[in-house]
């Protein structure tokens, strides 16, 4: 019975490789209560290494999808948030608002059915620059999801915060990375689009 047990903690152990990125060195709104975080590149390799047991989620907006492109390897875009049937100004940020999208964790669980997943199979989540999949993150762990990675450079990447791109998403990222992305997007991945 023990080595049984040896043989099962080993697998946990292996199957999902330690990577570089602390949880310490994570900015405070890009924390998650699991605290499982990938760079962009990691998240690369790992979606790569186990396409058919993880799924990989873009949480961005679909207009944000259609605009700024996707990652080619993700499995779906189930945005966290949405645009309201009607605009309406964020003062405290200086654009438009978005609310809770209120069908994100049963489509999470219908493309998880999809797949022939679990609550248990590693989510690897993106969105812009990693505090939605964070908060994205921290809604299923309280639904008991247990593996959910956010990429915590997010699909633009973080600011520039001096020089000529001072304000400007060319720090990392799965974009600035050189990672596969495409404008052209699969129907069969996007919300609401591929039932």
């Amino acid at each position: 019975m023990k080595s049984c047990a040896l043989v099962l903690a080993t697998l946990l152990v292996t199957s999902f490789p330690a990577y570089a990125l602390d949880a310490g060195s994570v900015p405070a709104i890009k924390r998650s209560k699991l605290q499982q975080y990938f760079s962009a590149k990691e998240a690369a390799e790992f979606v790569e290494k186990n396409p058919s047991t993880s799924l990989f989620l873009d949480v961005r907006s679909p207009a944000e999808t259609a605009f700024v492109g996707m990652p080619a390897m993700a499995d779906a875009n189930v945005p966290y948030m949405i645009e309201p049937d009607f605009p309406a100004w964020d003062e405290a940020r200086s654009t438009l608002k978005l609310e809770l999208n209120p069908d994100f964790l049963a489509e999470v669980r219908r493309r998880l059915s999809a797949k022939a997943l679990t609550l248990d199979s590693p989510l690897v989540l993106i969105c812009r620059s990693g505090d939605r999949s964070a908060a994205a993150s921290n809604l299923l762990a309280e639904a008991g999801f247990k593996t959910v990675y956010t990429v915590v450079d997010g699909f633009e990447g973080d600011l520039g915060t001096d020089g000529p791109n001072a304000g400007r998403r060319t720090v990392n990222g799965w974009k600035n990375s050189g990672l596969p992305w495409s404008y052209r997007l699969d129907k069969s991945k996007m919300y609401k689009l591929d039932k």
